[in-house]
């Protein structure tokens, strides 16, 4: 007897190894018609694999299992990758979503994850450990987690902002005029005024 295996369900099951989810909230919608009400459910549900990569979705369905699925489907199709530095991110940034801001600064070794539920739920699984956040303005789960990722997305390391401002990495190490020592520049200096007079 040949055994037949589903091969899309044998692909999703390794995606969804490779990353750990979690869910934030579960909402729920009525809507009243002629026979009576209708309820409608919002799932939002984070993916992450712990190592830089995380994703968030929101799936609605008329029933909660199904609307898990769809969110795990949207959250995979928009994974972005967050630059982590030591457990931590690189610099200070304000992620703003709406009426909703989070102020995310980088922390020392050892601080832990210091941030509301939703905050600390997308740092844990992007990998950062060390972390401090203050959520501003409208609380709603939904817009933190927008701010968030907003903030997330606009974080670039130092070498990221020295390529987009097209500085040489090869010629950071030398000194300038201004670091140089005194012995350095009273002998640029006379060089200088050597080549002068020999011009005249």
């Amino acid at each position: 007897m040949a055994l037949t295996f589903n091969r899309r369900n044998d692909r999703n099951n390794s995606e969804n190894s490779e990353f750990e989810e979690k869910l934030i909230n579960v909402n729920r919608t009525a809507k009243t018609y002629q026979g009576g009400r209708r309820f409608r459910f919002a799932a939002l549900v984070i993916l992450g694999d712990r190592n830089g990569r995380v994703g968030m979705g929101i799936g609605k369905a008329k029933e909660v299992p199904v609307a898990i699925e769809k969110a795990k489907s949207v959250a995979r199709k928009n994974m972005i990758t967050v630059p982590v530095e030591n457990g931590t991110i690189p610099h200070e940034i304000v992620g703003v979503s709406t009426s909703s801001r989070v102020l995310l600064k980088p922390a020392s070794a050892g601080t832990g994850v210091i941030a509301g539920t939703v905050p600390r739920s997308i740092a844990e699984l992007a990998g950062i450990t060390n972390l401090l956040s203050k959520e501003i303005g409208s609380r709603n789960q939904i817009n933190v987690a927008y701010a968030v990722f907003d903030g997330f997305k606009n974080l670039r390391t130092a070498k990221q902002v020295r390529a987009l401002r097209g500085v040489d990495t090869s010629r950071s190490t030398e000194q300038s005029p201004k670091e140089q020592s005194p012995a350095a520049q009273s002998a640029t200096t006379q060089a200088g005024e050597a080549e002068a007079g020999g011009s005249l």
